[in-house]
């Protein structure tokens, strides 16, 4: 199980700040591959107030191992006091490219 692939989602306030979560956690050899697709709108309810905010999201591609370092990294630079982090098994791939991922691990 520890070679599973994950796709684990976070998101950040700036492209600039998901710019550099990704490049820390390729860097460390924690993700594969990082792909930050255009703004996203984000409407949620914080402290009891309806908030709609635009974000950039990150897909982070990985092994499963390596998520509860990924949860840290997130947690220890991200600008927001609760930031989201769920990760995704993934179940189906190319096998070239799951193997890919595997030897980034």
């Amino acid at each position: 199980m520890q070679n599973d692939l994950l796709l684990v989602i976070t998101t950040c306030p700036s492209k600039e700040e998901a710019t550099a979560l990704a490049k820390r956690l390729i860097a460390a050899n924690l993700a594969a591959c990082i792909q930050i697709p255009s703004q996203v709108t984000s409407i949620y309810q914080w402290e009891g107030e309806v908030c709609e905010e635009q974000e950039y999201q990150l897909q982070i591609k990985c092994v499963a191992k390596h998520y509860a370092a990924i949860e840290s990294a997130i947690k220890l630079g991200h600008s927001y006091q609760v930031p989201e982090i769920i990760a995704l098994p993934i179940s189906h791939g190319l096998p070239e490219y799951v193997n890919w991922v595997n030897e980034q691990a």
